[in-house]
């Protein structure tokens, strides 16, 4: 049975790691508070790197087994952009102050009946913003890195062909018998042409008939 002891090591040293610091973020965000508008989302802003940094902690060591950190464009689209569309909903609609469109969303959420949902979603301001970072951390996934092929060192030229070793007896053979020849006499010239003249028909001689007795 194969060991993980090193692999499985390392991975546990890695999200203690980056528990601590998803654990300074938040005491970091309940130092800052949510008082005012701007206190309000420098917090949600910190709550939500500490969700990015737990989700980016799992792929950290993808190198230690053949793999690359790869953003994928399809699931940034299908996951993440409704979640970013619903918790920005619900935070600028519920930020403390009159904030940056706060009344327009508050207008629209009376208008479709959502109202209450939203103000019962929004106690949650801090898992709302830990969860946005976490989504968008798992856009990213670690693949197999794809293999480069390389020439060996020690490859050169092509080595060149020769002929196959059964034609040579046969090709010296050939050439032996032409040089005890000698060499080959030309062709005889074959003699012009001359016009026949045209042959003329004898006249036929007409037999005498001879006297019958």
């Amino acid at each position: 049975m194969r060991s993980y002891g090193m692999y499985d090591a390392s991975r546990g040293l890695t999200l203690a790691l980056a528990a601590a610091l998803a654990g300074l973020g938040l005491w970091g965000a309940s130092e800052v508070g949510t008082q005012t508008t701007g206190r309000f989302w420098i917090a949600m802003a910190i709550v939500a790197g500490a969700g990015l940094v737990m989700a980016l902690a799992n792929h950290v060591g993808t190198w230690t087994k053949g793999l690359r950190m790869r953003f994928s464009p399809s699931t940034f689209v299908i996951a993440f952009l409704p979640v970013l569309v619903a918790v920005g909903w619900i935070l600028i609609a519920t930020q403390p102050g009159s904030g940056w469109q706060e009344g327009r969303l508050d207008h629209w959420s009376n208008s479709i009946g959502i109202m209450g949902l939203v103000k019962s979603v929004a106690l949650w301001h801090g898992v709302l913003a830990f969860g946005f970072g976490l989504v968008l951390g798992q856009c990213f996934d670690g693949v197999p890195a794809p293999a480069v092929e390389e020439a060996p060192a020690y490859a050169g030229a092509a080595p060149v062909v020769d002929r196959p070793a059964a034609d040579e007896p046969v090709t010296a053979e050939r050439r032996w018998t032409a040089a005890r020849r000698g060499p080959a006499a030309p062709p005889p010239e074959e003699a012009p042409a001359t016009a026949e003249e045209p042959v003329t028909e004898e006249p036929t001689r007409m037999r005498r008939r001879m006297p019958t007795r």
